[in-house]
């Protein structure tokens, strides 16, 4: 039986593959880099996920996830080879990270509140596995990871973690709650693009 993890997950490993790969192939990377980059942003943050519950990560129980995640880097193969140049602000790269985004901010609050996690623990769960994998490749690229400093992006993710969770708790079933989470967290995530959202920074004052 198909669960909404199951979905959730497959759909986050294909759409963070294919970012992963596309950032590569515009740094310029060999066909092997562009794979690994690919394979490890698709993975990253699951596997960081199930460390913290205590399981053995799934990409190293069966070939399922990176199935998913070489058929990202294939798709973005394909993808890099018709749009050229300029592929960190194409619509083939925002719109698959937003996707996979809220789908493993879904996948990684859904596992928290199955292992019975606090309220915290679910939105940590759920925004690791979100932002995991960017954070994977951009120390790859050498890049100041942005959902750091530079991104309406983790916000997303921990919204969305914490939307699952309130539905839960209230009664809700999981699929209802993958739902809002991965739904909230998507729509969040192009509204941020849109209008250029930004969380504030802290800045020093000018000395006198």
């Amino acid at each position: 039986m198909v669960t909404p993890f199951d979905v959730m997950n497959a759909v986050g490993l294909v759409a963070f593959a294919t970012v992963g790969s596309l950032k590569a192939v515009d740094a310029e990377f060999d066909v092997l880099g562009v794979a690994v980059l690919g394979v490890l942003t698709a993975l990253g943050g699951g596997a960081t996920r199930d460390v913290l519950v205590g399981r053995m990560p799934a990409m190293l129980q069966s070939t399922t996830d990176v199935g998913f995640a070489l058929g990202g880097v294939l798709l973005a193969v394909v993808l890099a080879r018709r749009l050229g140049t300029g592929l960190l602000d194409h619509p083939a790269v925002v719109v698959p990270d937003a996707v996979g985004l809220a789908a493993f901010a879904a996948t990684g609050a859904l596992v928290g509140v199955e292992a019975g996690a606090s309220p915290f623990g679910v939105v940590v769960l759920g925004t690791i596995t979100g932002v995991g994998g960017g954070l994977v490749s951009d120390v790859l690229l050498q890049r100041v990871p942005f959902v750091l400093a530079e991104d309406f992006y983790a916000t997303c993710a921990v919204t969305g973690s914490a939307a699952l969770w309130a539905v839960t708790a209230a009664g809700g079933s999981p699929t209802a709650g993958t739902a809002a989470c991965a739904g909230l967290t998507f729509a969040l995530r192009l509204l941020a693009i849109r209008f250029d959202w930004r969380l504030p920074t802290v800045r020093l004052s000018a000395a006198t």
